[in-house]
């Protein structure tokens, strides 16, 4: 079972309402998303494990039901471990158009109640209802209305959570899934949060966990009775101030609206069809280094790195991955549209044209960024920052990857990289 499904606990029995004054942010997050979607062309699979991802040797899972969910399947598994755990499960390929569709259709009840509407990416979103009380009514009463219109409108479930932050509201949600709602009182934030593991804070991957484990913290209220020095000197200046914040429930962040569809990419068509891994991936770190100089330069970060490779016979696979944070770091988009590259099954096929995209646009100094324990908190994007100076000054060429320098001759048309 996945980290992240471990934070699944079903919500509290039916009671009281609580009370949600001073919780004016929802967190919508759709159930199964992808698979809901499936299942509304395909009705005779409900109550069935289904499974949409990829079907190649390399596939993986992008969606599960929740009936697939109870063998340990989740999205990010590799397909081929996933039919080990579920063999009896339906494996559908996924259709992105159409989940992009309905998404759009979502939104639009989102931006309905309320126009600061902050997608996550196509089946999450943060809304700020406070100025909406006076119209519809209370945060919950909004929550239970926006449940019962996209069931209605879209045929789908969507569980929400209800809160004083972005933090708890997401955390919320995520405790009452699947088809729940779950409202965090803004005196009951610390009774909360603090019985949840570490692993539920922002922030905390793998190697902090492990980290926070050897200190003997393994809660949340654990934690937030450390000082934030030792934090600090233990984590890192960023880190440790930032977790214990988010300990005590504080997260100052405001929602704020933007279209879910903006993305910075860059494309390259090759003057002859390669099929050298080492060819490719050393463009995939050239479009990475063009996007990473954009994203910068358009002071934005972004949630979800996608590749485009299109074969010799022009069929196209895209690819996408969403991270656990934004970023605008070089290093984080290429090492992501490599491990994308490599999981397409088509690192031996002849291809006339790869891409970079990075998709999930924020306000790069909204980004939360987590520096790796055994690295310094000033490290790649200070690198690349300082290199942006320098081209600017000199050239885009002054300062490039040795990869690149080796590189003799072109290897492509035109970049079609484009903003939108």
């Amino acid at each position: 079972m996945s980290r992240k499904q471990q934070l699944h606990r079903p919500g509290p029995p039916p009671g009281p309402p609580a009370d949600d004054t001073g919780c004016h942010i929802l967190h919508v997050d759709m159930d199964a998303f992808y698979v809901g979607v499936e299942l509304l062309e395909r009705p005779e699979l409900r109550g069935r494990p289904v499974i949409v991802g990829g079907t190649g040797a390399r596939g993986v899972v992008s969606s599960a039901s929740y009936e697939a969910r109870a063998y340990g399947v989740h999205s990010a598994m590799p397909m081929s471990r996933a039919r080990r755990l579920c063999p009896q499960a339906v494996v559908l390929p996924p259709r992105h158009d159409r989940y992009a569709r309905v998404s759009a259709a979502v939104m639009e009840i989102f931006r309905s109640v309320t126009p600061l509407v902050e997608p996550l990416a196509l089946d999450e979103a943060f809304l700020d209802v406070a100025g909406a009380r006076r119209r519809l009514g209370r945060p919950a009463e909004i929550a239970r209305m926006i449940r019962a219109q996209v069931a209605e409108q879209q045929g789908l479930t969507c569980s929400v959570g209800v809160a004083g932050t972005k933090f708890v509201a997401k955390l919320a949600s995520t405790r009452c899934k699947p088809d729940g709602m779950l409202v965090v009182p803004a005196d009951g934030v610390q009774e909360f949060l603090h019985p949840l593991p570490v692993a539920a804070l922002w922030g905390v991957g793998d190697r902090t966990e492990e980290a926070l484990r050897r200190l003997g913290l393994r809660t949340v209220g654990q934690l937030a009775q450390v000082p934030r020095a030792v934090l600090q000197r233990e984590l890192g200046t960023a880190l440790g101030a930032h977790l214990h914040e988010l300990a005590w429930g504080r997260d100052p962040r405001p929602v704020v609206p933007r279209s879910p569809d903006k993305s910075i990419g860059a494309e390259e068509t090759f003057d002859t069809d390669v099929d050298d891994p080492e060819t490719i991936r050393r463009e995939l770190l050239r479009l990475a280094e063009k996007v990473g100089a954009r994203l910068r330069a358009a002071g934005h970060a972004g949630r979800t790195v996608s590749v485009k490779l299109r074969r010799s016979d022009f069929t196209t696979l895209t690819r996408s991955r969403t991270l656990r944070e934004p970023t605008d770091v070089t290093r984080m988009i290429y090492v992501t549209a490599c491990e994308l590259y490599e999981a397409s099954g088509l690192d031996r096929v002849r291809l006339r044209l790869v891409g970079v995209r990075v998709e999930n646009l924020v306000p790069s100094d909204q980004a939360v960024r987590q520096p790796a324990l055994d690295e310094p908190e000033t490290g790649w994007r200070e690198a690349e920052r300082a290199v942006d100076q320098v081209s600017r000054r000199f050239g885009s060429g002054a300062v490039r990857p040795a990869a690149l320098v080796r590189r003799s001759g072109g290897t492509g048309g035109p970049d079609e990289g484009d903003a939108r």
